[in-house]
């Protein structure tokens, strides 16, 4: 919000703009090493943070530092990460440290090492309009190099960060920005031709998108968010997308009467639960430094009340879908684990055998326990986590 409000005031090229925002993004990402680091040098904190994270060019770095700076950013770049502590080299706050290193073990410096990397840029192709084929050939002839996303079915990759708004396929409503992570969730929920389905925290409604398009645009799909100013971004994506079998309800809280009124009538229910947001980090790295124990364990009574109402929406033999793009246990198996042992009457699903059904390859390798885990070194995606319930 901060970088978007200063782009409208001052007018930089887009080389300055992607420059600038890259170097604050790659100080929130390093912030332990860079602190420790600017503690030994002289001038303004902000400035010799600015030339630690700087993602431009050295040469040009070179030509606005003082000799002293120089000197000072030659030392700083000897320093071997082995010499650092942990501190200064996982980058991440300590409360975190410890239920990362429990579920991961060896892994842990792989994933500290991938959330502190860029992210990459993945596109869900809108298959009520066009096939993924076809829109990656269409995306090579203007110049953009992509890959099919190894596991969803709608998804391609970009090689980079590249500028998609004035392309006919985005303006016409054929692709859309999203992690292949999220359209596995949205795959999860298995959407059909006239079913009844209600995304419940829908968001700017990226996974209401997918979820329409794999209803072929029929049925009746229910897009409740608490945020009416989040579901107005929903508008113009739908009138990209086709669709127009999306209602967009903006609700007061998950006990709010227009859910009641839906009780017992609903095939599917996608619950993207409200959450840290720690599986982003490599987007969002500024949420490590905002979020605390204590917000998490608030956090996690929101996710445990919203789960339980969205479940009484479900019909006999409906599918309930339970996700959120954190990496900690509280948030996901320990919400899923409490709901399965209090609600006899839902049965939890093995992840594994449905994404094969549902043509995902090597769907094994998403799975952990029960559940849909993914890691950014693992899976590149974002941190994301899934249960699935079936109502008896």
């Amino acid at each position: 919000m901060v970088l978007s409000r200063y782009f409208r005031e001052f007018r930089l090229g887009p080389r300055e703009r992607a420059t600038l925002a890259e170097t604050i993004y790659g100080v929130l990402r390093k912030k332990n090493l860079y602190t420790y680091l600017a503690q030994h040098g002289s001038g303004p904190l902000e400035r010799r943070l600015s030339i630690l994270g700087f993602a431009g060019p050295r040469d040009f770095l070179l030509g606005a530092l003082s000799d002293q700076e120089k000197d000072w950013l030659a030392r700083c770049d000897q320093v071997k990460p082995s010499d650092l502590m942990e501190l200064h080299r996982h980058n991440l706050p300590q409360w975190l440290v410890e239920p990362l290193k429990e579920q991961l073990g060896d892994d842990f410096w792989p994933l500290v090492d991938s959330l502190n990397a860029p992210a990459g840029l993945d596109m869900r192709v809108n298959t009520l309009k066009d096939k993924r084929a076809d829109i990656q050939k269409e995306l090579a002839k203007a110049g953009l190099k992509t890959v099919a996303t190894p596991y969803s079915p709608w998804g391609l990759r970009l090689a980079d960060k590249s500028q998609l708004g004035k392309l006919d396929a985005f303006t016409r409503g054929a692709i859309e920005v999203q992690d292949e992570g999220s359209q596995l969730l949205a795959l999860l929920v298995d959407a059909k031709r006239g079913e009844m389905v209600v995304d419940f925290c829908a968001g700017a409604g990226g996974k209401t998108l997918a979820l329409g398009a794999s209803m072929r645009n029929t049925g009746r799909l229910y897009a409740f968010d608490t945020s009416a100013h989040r579901l107005d971004a929903l508008k113009p994506r739908l009138a990209r997308s086709g669709l127009s079998n999306v209602h967009p309800v903006a609700i007061a809280h998950e006990r709010d009467d227009r859910i009641k009124r839906l009780a017992g009538k609903i095939d599917r229910v996608l619950v993207d639960a409200p959450c840290s947001g720690l599986g982003t980090l490599r987007r969002n790295p500024d949420l490590k430094w905002r979020q605390n124990p204590k917000a998490i364990e608030e956090l996690t009574a929101k996710q445990t009340a919203i789960l339980q109402s969205s479940a009484r929406l479900l019909k006999p033999g409906g599918r309930l879908v339970y996700a959120t793009c954190s990496v900690l246990r509280q948030e996901n198996e320990g919400i899923a684990e409490a709901f399965t042992a209090a609600n006899k009457d839902f049965q939890l699903l093995e992840i594994g055998p449905l994404l094969t059904h549902l043509g995902v390859e090597h769907s094994e390798q998403l799975c952990r326990e029960s559940y849909l885990r993914l890691w950014p070194h693992l899976h590149h995606t974002d941190g994301f986590f899934a249960a699935v319930w079936q109502k008896l």
